[in-house]
């Protein structure tokens, strides 16, 4: 296995791994929160979150994904690409975007659809991380 692999994979994993800190744990604290204030925090959690470190994670292993697709990892590599960062560029983010302009109504159906699909994310990014490790 070689270092393109085992790096692909440990961005893939701690990509789940914040995907699943969200979903077992930011969002149902949000969830507990009155709609204004969960609104609030979600708003400053899609600001903080784009900084370099996590940027170069998330953006970076696209990059290696994407050799590992052409190396023969297809399946890992696609689970990635796929199902972390194509979901997250036109579902999650979408909602941010209108999480930005819409009022407090909106929070809990956000709530509810953003939720399910970083779960999908999560389970993509780990499933990612173990068919690059096993080689698919």
């Amino acid at each position: 296995m070689g270092t393109i692999t085992l790096i692909a994979a440990a961005a893939s994993g701690l990509v789940a791994g914040l995907f699943f800190a969200f979903s077992t744990a930011v969002m149902p604290g949000l969830a507990d929160l009155p709609a204004e204030d969960a609104r609030a925090a979600m708003r400053r959690i899609n600001v903080r979150i784009q900084n370099p470190l996590f940027l170069l994670v998330f953006l970076g292993n696209v990059v290696l994904c994407g050799i590992e697709v052409f190396q023969g990892r297809v399946v890992g590599g696609l689970l990635y690409i796929v199902g972390s960062f194509l979901l997250t560029m036109f579902v999650n983010v979408p909602m941010n975007n209108r999480l930005e302009r819409t009022d407090d109504a909106y929070w809990p159906a956000y709530l509810r659809t953003w939720t399910l699909w970083n779960h999908v994310r999560g389970v993509a990014c780990l499933a990612s991380t173990v068919t690059l490790l096993l080689g698919f």
